[in-house]
């Protein structure tokens, strides 16, 4: 079965249930090619898993620091795909990536301290940054795009004597790059000389394009990796995000305590929901071939989507390395980036992510991002409304 077929997007649910910039907030009419969410439904596998669970017909509490099933699953997968040394006992289950964000920095930084934050960037960075009370401090990360690398040449000046942590994104949002180990060895000894922890996020870690690979700071050893903190999430991967289901995790069991401190599991107030750890199990466990069929059709929409924009006139587009996002130069058109999203949905019905400090940080000012995880004709016919776009301008 091709899960990817054109025909499987269903623009009837979706425009009842994808939010968040997506079909069920966007006018009739309107592509939107934003969030990064999948149009395509779930691997079956999850949703036979779910369907199982429901029919037992019991929501009971489960342990406070999650599944011994998830925490083992995810222990297994995390050493088998990436090579990482995390033990069960410390992944911490949580209600997403973004929440387990928020958790590392209420728990490691509080207020005078600092955390470098790249700039561009996903914006959860700064606002977990700023929830504990810190300060975030931009590092300006210039995008070589034809080499497809990030210049971390200055990033040593931007430490403080208040510096507390970095904030890396591995994968990275929105660049679609991955880092080699000659740049997180680079990194990390930044952060041994000065001390600093690092908030590293892998949600992109398995949408990694056959022409690039994936190194996790791990690569760096285990003993070098304690002063990590990690997050990682199932909504890019396996399209989970309305589950909310996510992982803190350390190689630290001292780290792991102030985790679970400051993340209101012990009271049941914080924590994950049973139906979305089974759910996430079955991901772990039992879809990675689902996973791989879908990396394989966002291979073509990228090299679709980027030959396609590639001819448009004032554009310049980044090939990414993972991801299934492109970032879009558009400073050619002479126009802020949200006003050119604003125009591009009245003028031709196009809805995508402008570039700015709400989203990304202000170095992504004169850029679009622009979501390819959907099918190749509601692809096609997107960027072809941006074309046309484009076209009628001055």
């Amino acid at each position: 079965m091709n899960y990817f077929d054109d025909s499987n997007v269903n623009l009837g649910v979706l425009k009842e249930r994808a939010f968040n910039y997506r079909w069920a907030e966007v006018d009739e009419g309107v592509i939107p090619l934003t969030a990064a969410d999948p149009d395509y439904p779930c691997a079956p596998q999850i949703q036979n898993a779910i369907i199982d669970y429901v029919r037992g017909g019991y929501f009971s509490y489960t342990p406070k620091l999650g599944l011994d099933e998830f925490k083992e699953v995810f222990s297994a997968t995390v050493r088998e795909r990436k090579g990482e040394p995390v033990p069960p006992e410390l992944v911490l289950p949580l209600d997403s990536a973004a929440r387990a964000m928020y958790v590392i920095a209420k728990a490691f930084l509080k207020p005078g301290d600092e955390m470098v934050v790249f700039d561009p960037c996903d914006y959860l960075f700064r606002e977990s940054c700023l929830a504990a009370g810190a300060t975030p401090v931009s590092y300006q990360a210039e995008l070589d795009m034809r080499h497809r690398t990030m210049d971390l040449s200055r990033l040593e000046d931007a430490i403080t004597p208040r510096t507390r942590m970095i904030g890396l994104c591995n994968p990275h949002n929105p660049y679609g790059l991955t880092y080699t180990k000659e740049e997180l060895d680079f990194i990390m000894r930044i952060c041994e000389k000065y001390d600093l922890l690092i908030m590293n996020d892998e949600i992109w870690s398995d949408i990694i394009y056959p022409d690039a690979c994936f190194k996790s700071i791990y690569c760096l050893g285990e003993d070098r990796c304690r002063r990590v903190l990690s997050v990682f999430g199932f909504s890019k991967t396996f399209g989970l995000a309305g589950l909310r289901i996510g992982c803190a995790y350390t190689t630290d069991p001292d780290k792991f305590e102030l985790l679970v401190k400051h993340s209101d599991v012990m009271s049941t107030a914080g924590g994950a929901a049973s139906i979305s750890q089974v759910a996430a199990i079955a991901a772990m466990r039992d879809s990675y071939p689902w996973a791989e069929e879908f990396v394989r059709h966002l291979t073509e929409n990228r090299n679709c989507a980027v030959d396609q924009l590639s001819h448009i006139s004032r554009l310049h587009v980044y090939r990414p390395k993972a991801t299934y996002l492109l970032y879009v130069d558009i400073r050619d058109l002479g126009m802020a980036s949200a006003d050119f999203a604003e125009y591009l949905k009245k003028e031709v019905n196009l809805a995508v992510i402008p570039g700015g400090h709400q989203f990304f940080g202000d170095m992504s000012e004169g850029y679009v991002r622009i979501c390819i995880a959907t099918s190749a004709a509601i692809l096609h016919e997107g960027l072809n409304r941006l074309r046309v776009g484009i076209e009628r301008l001055p």
